[in-house]
């Protein structure tokens, strides 16, 4: 057991999701008979559930990749696994597949809010002992346990969604991901910048937009400070809905958020974007009635984060002081003469 205690502790040192898990794996991995552990993501595409490895074995080594769930040609419908699809739609703990070649496979669903979108896969050679189940659920009890402590400190109290400080983290990971693929560096990529659309004709691209909510220190003044609150958090889960899984939205700050949209053409996310912003504008809040929002958004492929999160913030004032409730792209304001391209790295820092 002191193998397994001293790799406990090394594991609940870290204090990132991806780097706790690439641990855990590589605690299983050294228990007797596994012959091989991964990290699946599960993620919904077009309203059907998906699989895809996130994290696994190769040649010994543990591999760990942020690429896209949804562009990953390794991605398999969540139906070619029956056994763990059954397990997920009733909320279970544990599933086993059938024996296939003297391999016996168990599946770990990371149940976090009521959702799952990990799962741990452990495949050894040999039927599991009743013994091996209660180590194996004990050390991944220990994990859920502390990535349930990660997530709520990388969650804003008040609307649940990630907060600044998990996007100034992810959003830096992305941009070096980005710099190594470049120079050839590295074989990660956080997204696929080069790849073309289905119609050849459109580049697929990751896209950074900044959302603040239209004359909000009105509905403060007028109704308060809790039907603000309350505003706030109907339009986070209005910006739960109105992106897929593997999208990521943060809130920035008082009633400004950032989404990071992944693997989509311009004109996708244009009709995403507005599609939210007719969303907000079309839902009744109560007591306040209607309310909008403005948004800038921008692709991510160039500059540093700074440069990005910069141009993004100007397409946003732009919105907002040209009438509001709409959504403006950076490079179309740039291309008619309505913003001058500039670069801020001297006088701004974000990481």
């Amino acid at each position: 057991m002191k193998p397994i205690l001293q790799n406990l502790v090394e594991m609940t040192g870290h204090r990132d999701h991806l780097r706790l898990e690439v641990s855990v794996l590589s605690t299983l991995q050294k228990l007797s008979s596994i012959v091989e552990v991964r990290a699946l993501e599960l993620f919904t595409d077009g309203g059907v559930p998906h699989v895809r490895p996130r994290t696994w074995v190769d040649n010994g080594q543990l591999i760990s990749t942020d690429s896209e769930a949804a562009a990953d040609p390794r991605r398999e419908p969540l139906a070619n696994y029956p056994e763990l699809r059954v397990c997920v739609d009733a909320h279970g703990e544990s599933a086993l597949a059938s024996p296939r070649k003297g391999r016996y496979v168990l599946w770990l669903p990371v149940w976090m809010h009521e959702k799952v979108s990990t799962c741990l896969e452990i495949t050894q050679s040999r039927p599991f002992s009743a013994h091996k189940l209660d180590v194996l659920m004990g050390i991944f009890q220990v994990y859920q346990n502390y990535q349930s402590l990660l997530d709520y400190s990388e969650r804003d109290a008040l609307t649940g969604l990630f907060n600044r400080k998990t996007f100034d983290e992810q959003f830096s990971r992305h941009a070096m991901s980005v710099m190594a693929n470049r120079s050839g560096a590295g074989s990660e990529s956080f997204g696929a910048d080069e790849d073309l659309a289905a119609n050849d004709k459109e580049p697929v691209q990751q896209w950074l937009a900044v959302v603040d909510i239209d004359h909000f220190k009105q509905v403060n003044d007028r109704f308060g400070h809790l039907y603000g609150d309350e505003v706030l958090i109907l339009l986070a889960n209005i910006l739960r809905n109105s992106f897929r899984s593997h999208d990521r939205v943060f809130r920035f700050g008082g009633e400004e958020f950032v989404v990071l949209l992944r693997s989509t053409t311009l004109s996708t996310a244009h009709k995403v974007f507005n599609r939210f912003r007719l969303a907000v504008q079309e839902y009744d809040f109560p007591q306040v009635g209607r309310v909008t929002v403005s948004l800038g958004f921008v692709s991510t492929s160039k500059g540093a984060p700074v440069e990005i999160l910069g141009q993004a913030d100007q397409a946003l004032y732009y919105a907002k002081e040209h009438g509001r409730n709409q959504v403006c792209f950076y490079d179309d304001l740039v291309a008619h003469g309505h913003l001058t391209a500039k670069v801020a790295n001297d006088d701004v820092e974000l990481f």
